[in-house]
């Protein structure tokens, strides 16, 4: 998927997206391994469909964004942005309210920095 990525013909981009979007189907489970899970967040998301979905939504559209070319500075600011996000998450705790308003929130904004990216990168 990287070299599709690199390439400025915008036609390429089509399929990658599309690949994207498929590995956000709500009907995998959380991005990480259950069996694993020691904190209360992890014990939620593991223990509840809707929010394990949108953790496989979000980390495949978390996939896809770091794939993204971006200017220099730019890949800092996303993984200060991911551990913010951990660091948030784990704050919600076992509140389904507040994980589900998080992960809304997460995955609106790498839903608008793909998009941001890929019209910038296009462009030039």
């Amino acid at each position: 998927m990287e070299l599709l990525l690199r390439s400025r013909n915008k036609t390429v981009f089509a399929p990658a997206i599309a690949m994207m979007i498929a590995m956000t189907s709500p009907l995998q489970a959380a991005s990480f391994d259950c069996a694993k899970a020691t904190t209360a967040d992890e014990k939620a998301i593991c223990s509840n469909a809707d929010l394990s979905a949108l953790d496989s939504e979000m980390a495949g559209l978390w996939y896809g964004y770091k794939a993204m070319p971006l200017l220099m500075g730019a890949s800092g600011n996303r993984r200060d942005e991911a551990q913010a996000f951990l660091k948030s998450r784990a704050s919600c705790g076992s509140d389904t309210a507040c994980l589900t308003k998080l992960y809304n929130g997460r995955i609106a904004t790498l839903q608008q920095n793909i998009d941001w990216a890929v019209k910038n990168y296009c462009n030039n």
